[in-house]
């Protein structure tokens, strides 16, 4: 009979935090946003819409990653579009010259980045500030010439093209096949940023953006931990690199420019750093912004100047984590 109420006990206790859990914001996030990819494809009447959204996922890929690096280790780095530019050329290269199968190359290529983070991780992570944003700037710099000027492998300039996805061998054709693998990437992707965020680990991270030197004297590994978010993040940029050049079919060295690591760092500041979701949104604006703003053609970015401004001014903190301090003051 004790064994029983035990029982009894222990499946409510279940229960119940298995409640909580569900009932955390964050649970509740991911499961919106979860269904926000779910009925996208409603709105979506026609391929070029489709092209947004699946753009809108492959930048929301790289910001997660890119604000657990910024927003929760508070680790600047203006040179990630270098690891996305070389997990699409690494997928490209060894599909077209070596003939690795496409999600084989995407593994290898990504895994590839990994261990370039972490030799280069390694030494620049030792940098702070604005010394460590040169760093990375120059890292960022380097992968984009040598992309550029080693035409006899990459291509050059001009670029490369890329052959399908193939997946158990049928080719992934189509931007509604796109969309729904880019959202469950983006789905798993958001789900992993937030285990981490809630493990000791991610309290460990939140602890060396608020002093390293307090969080070291608790004892927290802070070259150790800034390392490991340095390469998850690294790893997040490359697999969307390598889906942006199975998507897209060609790949050029403008993936790994300076001006695409701003445009992703710009995403995570607009839509809120140490926001999961801020990220997601951050790279849903401003991908989808630029777009509807051709209709006022040569002065695009001139009101896209003036609305991230704005943005700035009126939500210092980010977008979503301004919008969040709002409604808890209007809530009773």
């Amino acid at each position: 009979m004790g064994s029983l109420v035990q029982s009894a006990a222990s499946a409510s206790d279940r229960r119940r935090s298995g409640a909580r859990l569900w009932a955390s914001p964050r649970s509740r996030g991911l499961a919106a946003l979860a269904l926000v990819v779910a009925l996208a494809p409603l709105g979506l009447v026609n391929d070029y819409l489709y092209d947004i959204a699946i753009l809108v996922g492959l930048n929301a890929i790289v910001c997660v990653g890119l604000n657990l690096l910024i927003g929760y280790a508070g680790q600047i780095s203006l040179g990630h579009a270098g690891f996305f530019g070389l997990g699409a050329y690494g997928s490209a290269l060894l599909c077209a010259h070596y003939g690795v199968p496409p999600l084989a190359a995407l593994a290898l290529a990504t895994a590839a980045v990994s261990l370039l983070a972490f030799a280069v991780g390694r030494p620049i992570l030792r940098l702070k500030g604005h010394y460590l944003a040169m760093a990375t700037l120059g890292m960022g710099v380097i992968v984009s010439i040598v992309l550029a000027n080693e035409d006899r492998v990459t291509g050059g300039p001009d670029g490369m093209p890329v052959p399908p996805l193939t997946v158990f061998g049928h080719a992934l054709q189509g931007e509604q096949a796109w969309y729904w693998l880019v959202g469950a990437c983006l789905i798993v992707v958001v789900w992993l940023a937030l285990n981490l965020i809630d493990s000791p680990a991610g309290r460990a991270l939140r602890a060396l953006h608020g002093s390293e030197v307090a969080a070291e004297v608790v004892g927290i590994d802070s070259a150790r931990r800034k390392l490991e978010v340095f390469v998850l993040s690294a790893v997040f940029a490359a697999l969307a690199g390598g889906l942006t050049a199975f998507y897209s079919g060609f790949v050029t060295p403008a993936k790994a420019s300076f001006l695409h690591s701003v445009e992703l760092v710009t995403m995570v500041v607009f839509g809120g750093m140490a926001s999961t979701f801020g990220a997601v949104v951050g790279a849903a604006v401003l991908t989808i912004l630029p777009q509807a703003l051709t209709v006022v053609k040569e002065y695009e970015m001139v009101v896209l100047g003036a609305v991230m401004m704005a943005t700035m001014i009126f939500f210092p903190r980010g977008a979503v984590p301004t919008i969040e301090a709002w409604l808890r003051r209007r809530r009773p």
